[in-house]
């Protein structure tokens, strides 16, 4: 049985992740967020009471500011939910900042700085001998 519940959790949780996308990037006009604002996965508790929303935000203005500004449109981000997807409870929205994509480009970056160093020390090793 807690099989079927983890599945069912997992659905809601990519429902609530698509639905939430669609709201915050189109119905939502807020001048204070700014940037592309990506809802990279949402957790929802098993009572449905809660739903933890996982935000990615890149090229923004005032990353903070944009950060407040959702944490404020929270009742009307949870209204519109509530219209698009039909469950008893619709839960309470607390945004966080996933800074996963912010932390992978720092990777790439910092990669991309050290191997064409080790490829031109090969390049002279190979020329030394």
């Amino acid at each position: 049985m807690a099989g079927k519940n983890n599945n069912r959790i997992g659905r809601i949780n990519e429902e609530y992740r698509k639905e939430l996308s669609q709201i915050i990037s189109y119905e939502l006009k807020n001048p204070n967020i700014t940037g592309l604002i990506s809802v990279t996965k949402v957790k929802v508790t098993t009572d449905l009471k809660y739903a933890k929303v996982y935000i990615s935000i890149l090229n923004s203005k005032n990353q903070e500011e944009t950060m407040q500004s959702l944490k404020k449109s929270a009742g009307f981000i949870r209204t519109e939910l509530a219209k698009k997807v039909n469950l008893r409870n619709t839960p309470e929205l607390i945004f966080e900042i996933d800074d996963s994509i912010e932390y992978g480009a720092k990777i790439d970056k910092i990669l991309n700085e050290i191997i064409p160093k080790e490829k031109q020390e090969t390049k002279k090793d190979n020329e030394e001998k």
